[in-house]
């Protein structure tokens, strides 16, 4: 009886297992619903996270833009085949340009010329300076000019009695000119010391130092380009006498030219430079000196277009004491600006800043 009873608890208790076992297969065939949707979803395809289709839409707009500044670029015309590249600019009315002396200039071709550099001063031309001395020995009874005073030929600069005759003449200017000395006085007795110096100030000598290492490229009948020091003044003269004594300290030679000088503008004592011709040749494209100016490290001129006028490098060549060969920068025909153009290169600056600020 015993061991029927055990044989019927057995029998429960795998029947009981194998209930259990049945129960968790179906349950671990049936994944949660959480996880089942996860796995529907990930076969679907994702939204693009905002921050990423905002990059995607950043990154074609500046596409864009870059293409189409390529593309005005293009058609300004101002890249490396239309002659150099533009750069920043400043905008300038007539009226406003006229103001504050802005001039400017087509670009054209130009003699370019090789000159001797020569430095000198300016004196009196001693061809037309003359000593007024008396005639006759005598005192002097009158004084009629003085120190400064322009005169013709034939003024009377003044009186004398002569000593013999007791006549009473007159001291004539035998050129004109003006009175650069004046050695006399009422009472004085003239005798053979000059009484006036009187001076043509219409052309004046300049006179330039050759150096030894120049002396066999300068010679009679070169143009000189003559400019001061002190007031900017410019001239232009040929050369009239080379000297044939060299001054024993500084084995120079020296040069001499007339300069005319018709508004009195160059004045004996001053200080010159000349540069003296010896070879010129023309060349296609060429600025005014006065045009160009240095900005960030590049040689550059300023070229107008209408009320603009914009920054536009260029690649110089030779140059003399007028004019600069233009390689590469501009194009023939252009407007350029060849006076005050310190004052765009300022007004550009000025915009500049404003723009950083």
């Amino acid at each position: 009886m015993p061991s029927k009873n055990i044989l019927i608890l057995t029998v429960i208790a795998a029947l009981s297992g194998g209930y259990w076992m049945f129960s968790s297969r179906i349950e671990n065939s049936n994944p949660p619903a959480e996880t089942t949707q996860n796995h529907q979803g990930a076969n679907q395809e994702q939204p693009v996270p905002q921050a990423h289709a905002g990059e995607k839409e950043q990154e074609h707009a500046e596409e864009s833009r870059g293409h189409e500044e390529e593309k005005k670029e293009a058609e300004h015309g101002h890249g490396e085949e239309a002659g150099g590249e533009s750069g920043e600019g400043t905008e300038l009315t007539k009226e406003s340009a006229e103001i504050a002396g802005v001039k400017t200039e087509k670009v054209t071709s130009a003699p370019i010329q090789e000159a001797v550099m020569l430095t000198g001063r300016t004196t009196l031309n001693q061809n037309t300076t003359a000593q007024v001395k008396a005639r006759f020995p005598g005192i002097v009874r009158s004084v009629q000019k003085g120190t400064g005073d322009p005169v013709q030929a034939g003024d009377v600069l003044a009186t004398v009695e002569s000593n013999e005759s007791l006549q009473v003449y007159a001291v004539k200017s035998p050129i004109h000119g003006v009175v650069l000395m004046r050695s006399t006085n009422i009472g004085d007795v003239a005798g053979d010391e000059p009484m006036f110096t009187i001076t043509d100030t219409s052309d004046v000598w300049a006179e330039f130092h050759v150096f030894p290492r120049d002396i066999d490229r300068i010679k009679a009948g070169q143009k000189v380009i003559i400019t001061s020091f002190e007031g900017g003044h410019k001239g232009e003269a040929v050369i009239s006498t080379l000297l044939p004594v060299a001054e024993a300290s500084s084995q120079t030679v020296v040069a001499r030219v007339t300069l005319p000088n018709p508004e009195g503008l160059w004045r004996a004592g001053m200080t010159v430079r000349g540069d003296a011709i010896i070879a010129e040749r023309q060349v296609p494209l060429a600025v005014k000196n006065s045009a160009i100016q240095r900005v960030e490290g590049k040689t550059v001129v300023f070229v107008q277009e209408g009320d603009k006028y914009e920054t536009r490098p260029i690649r110089p060549g030779a140059s003399d004491s007028e004019w600069t060969e233009v390689l590469d920068g501009v194009k023939a025909g252009e407007f350029y600006v060849s006076e005050k153009s310190f004052q765009i290169k300022a007004d550009i600056g000025k915009a500049g800043a404003a723009h950083e600020h």
